[in-house]
């Protein structure tokens, strides 16, 4: 890929004595849509934790923009980054949580309002009008005074993504945004993503565990595995004719898992 928004080479991360990616060498395009699957544990979450800076990397070299985001340059030296280098870069990336992570007191247009004004300096008013717009847009356009407790799970997630919208970011990522949804909203979140993607200004990067979403949305699946990529490529081809036997082993205890649910609920 000759002009890739984000970027891994060659990185790897421990925690401990664990070693939870062992050598991810990753390019995205500057309107790619990624889903990234696998097994618990694989190093999915990871990967776009990284990119948002909440891990650092063991080793190795990730580029936002073509700049080096844990490394800068000093007296013609590599050292570590500082918060301001970080942060300026981490300004183009938004991150949607898979607990919403809103402020309790705060209301839905506070909370959306809060980081461009207190972290990019931006001016109240055109800040306001941005969030009422981006509200309007997660279909919330009623509930701007409402404060989080007053909203269900799926508003609640739908909040975070206009929150996460207001800031102008060139690069989306959702970490299973509706894993701690009950069943009947996640469709209403889904849907939302999928509006998001067919605009298709931004890249996104998707943890998620819905192989249908995945395969409507996606440009691109990764299949991580112990830490590694095992397998990527087009949705149709890695969901409907995977090579890798883990995948394939993956898809089915997927799907038998996802039978099982549906007659639960049924």
């Amino acid at each position: 890929m000759s002009n890739p928004i984000v970027k891994y080479e060659n990185v790897y991360k421990s925690f401990g004595d664990v070693n939870v990616l062992k050598g991810i060498n990753l390019s995205i395009g500057p309107t790619e849509k990624v889903a990234l699957i696998g097994p618990s544990g694989s190093g999915k979450t990871t990967i776009i934790r990284m990119l948002m800076t909440l891990e650092q990397p063991t080793s190795g070299t990730i580029y936002v923009n073509h700049k080096n985001l844990w490394q800068m340059r000093k007296n013609d030296k590599l050292v570590t980054a500082n918060e301001a280098h970080l942060r300026s870069i981490r300004g183009d990336i938004g991150m949607v949580f898979q607990h919403f992570n809103l402020f309790p007191h705060m209301t839905i247009l506070e909370n959306c309002m809060s980081a461009p004004i207190h972290v990019k300096k931006e001016k109240e008013e055109v800040v306001r009008e941005r969030s009422l717009e981006m509200l309007d847009k997660v279909g919330l356009s009623d509930k701007v005074d409402l404060y989080p407790s007053q909203l269900s799970g799926g508003q609640k997630q739908r909040v975070a993504m206009a929150r996460a919208l207001v800031m102008r970011p060139k690069i989306m990522l959702f970490d299973e945004v509706t894993s701690a949804l009950d069943p009947e909203l996640v469709g209403e979140v889904l849907e939302v993503i999928r509006e998001l993607a067919e605009e298709g200004n931004m890249a996104m990067i998707l943890v998620t565990h819905e192989m249908d979403f995945a395969k409507d949305i996606a440009d691109r699946i990764l299949f991580l595995n112990d830490g590694v990529i095992e397998a990527e490529g087009p949705p149709s081809l890695m969901l409907n004719n995977p090579k890798s036997e883990r995948l394939k082993a993956f898809l089915s205890r997927f799907t038998n898992h996802h039978q099982a649910q549906t007659l639960i609920t049924s």
